[in-house]
């Protein structure tokens, strides 16, 4: 029950953290408009998706994840 427990916190931090940085997203410069996000504006119609943002973060999670789920 130990290690299901501690799986659920290292979650929550997790969430805790993504969400702090989907606020802050907007206000860090560079964030969201990296080479390789795709944006495409019609008239109509707009659509974004954060490629390179979503790898880099991906990239800096793992690495957090790592370095701390190593005994």
């Amino acid at each position: 029950m130990g290690e299901i427990g501690k799986s659920i916190i290292a979650i929550g931090v997790v969430l805790i953290i993504i969400g702090v940085i989907m606020t802050m997203a907007g206000k860090i410069p560079g964030v969201g408009k990296l080479p390789g996000d795709i944006f495409i504006k019609k008239e109509n119609f707009s659509f974004y998706f954060p490629l390179t943002t979503c790898v880099l973060l991906s990239i800096i999670l793992t690495l957090i994840m790592y370095l701390f789920g190593k005994k």
